[in-house]
């Protein structure tokens, strides 16, 4: 089974960073604001994902894009401006 990595830009311009099994299912909760960190700042949009093969990986891989130097490789790299 796949992990994903998922990038959403919120309303406030800020770049929100979670991982899930399921990206629409994740999107579709932000988006009816049963997320609390982003319920405040909806709507939420998909910018991009990153897939992995492990759940491990991926939180892994979410904690450093939650980082000051990974939201800028995000946005450099993996994130249409």
């Amino acid at each position: 089974m796949n992990w994903f990595i998922y990038f959403l830009r919120l309303s406030n311009g800020h770049i929100y960073v979670g991982s899930t099994n399921e990206v629409g299912r994740r999107l579709k909760e932000h988006n009816a604001a049963r997320v609390t960190s982003t319920k405040a700042f909806l709507p939420a949009e998909l910018m991009s994902f990153i897939a992995v093969t492990s759940e491990n990986h991926a939180r892994e891989l979410e904690t450093y894009f939650k980082t000051d130097s990974g939201k800028a490789v995000a946005i450099k790299r993996l994130i249409r401006e």
